[in-house]
């Protein structure tokens, strides 16, 4: 099954929508912060604490903001964590019902192939270099790509916008280099 890209653009935009006029604007590199803060909460357990005046942590980045991170990582159930765990779920299953996991592991795009050849473990590599990058950069810029751009660009942030310029003056010229043959 192959979705064309515009129905996969309008139906994010969609959900984006949805969420802002229902919820709150989407913004998911946070949650890796927290996910870090469960995890050191498990190792260390005074690594966030309760007093009279809410939560805070060892942690001055975790203790930051009043201490939401901390709060957001003793109590983990709530909106923005479930929701990233639902698109590492949804992902999965849109792979799923692809047939794309267990298959053919080789099954390569041919841009990828002609530029790199026929070897997935790295294009792994790239793609978790890739995605480390980012990550990191969202963390430096005080959100991600979700949060600044598309959230952002929804509710005519003019920060948003600028993001958004920056993102595709870098992405560009990136894949340009990366994928010459093709």
């Amino acid at each position: 099954m192959t979705w064309d890209w515009k129905i996969g653009g309008v139906l994010l935009g969609a959900v984006f929508f949805a969420a802002v006029l229902l919820v709150k604007p989407i913004g998911v590199s946070t949650q890796f912060v927290i996910l870090d803060g469960i995890v050191a909460d498990l190792v260390a357990p005074d690594f966030i604490s309760q007093g009279n005046d809410g939560y805070t942590s060892t942690n001055a980045y975790m203790a930051k903001s009043g201490g939401a991170y901390a709060r957001n990582a003793a109590n983990p159930l709530n909106y923005s964590f479930v929701f990233v765990l639902a698109m590492a779920g949804g992902a999965f299953l849109s792979a799923l019902l692809k047939g794309g996991i267990g298959r053919d592991e080789r099954r390569l795009p041919a841009v990828w192939t002609s530029n790199f050849g026929d070897t997935p473990w790295k294009r792994y590599a790239v793609a978790f270099l890739g995605g480390f990058v980012v990550l990191y950069g969202a963390r430096l810029a005080g959100g991600c790509t979700s949060g600044h751009m598309m959230s952002g660009m929804m509710q005519t942030s003019l920060s948003g916008y600028i993001f958004a310029a920056g993102a595709f003056l870098t992405a560009i010229p990136t894949a340009l280099l990366m994928y010459r043959e093709g």
